[in-house]
């Protein structure tokens, strides 16, 4: 399954600032209907995603009925990525 994507930054401000971009409706529904075929537990969704010119393997975490995307700091330096940027996500996922 390819998905693709625009989405905001966002930062979750706990003892470590995480970042994510959210996917949107449509697309997590679609996530949704094939989790449990690839999901390894707590509804984590392993993907690779592609931001850019930079590619990686993640999961996708379920967050109010919809997914999000982490983006670990060497991905945003990567590629210039900052709070509330819009990026374009290309995900694929194995089934």
């Amino acid at each position: 399954m390819e998905l693709e994507f625009s989405g905001a930054v966002w930062e979750w401000r706990g003892p470590s600032p995480f970042y994510f971009v959210t996917v949107p409706e449509d697309e997590s529904a679609q996530l949704e209907a094939v989790s449990s075929v690839v999901t390894y537990g707590w509804g984590m969704i392993p993907v690779e995603v592609t931001i850019g010119s930079t590619k990686w393997t993640t999961s996708l975490f379920p967050k109010d009925a919809l997914y999000v995307v982490p983006l670990k700091s060497a991905i945003r330096r990567a590629e210039g990525i900052d709070v509330n940027d819009l990026v374009a996500v290309h995900l694929g996922v194995a089934l």
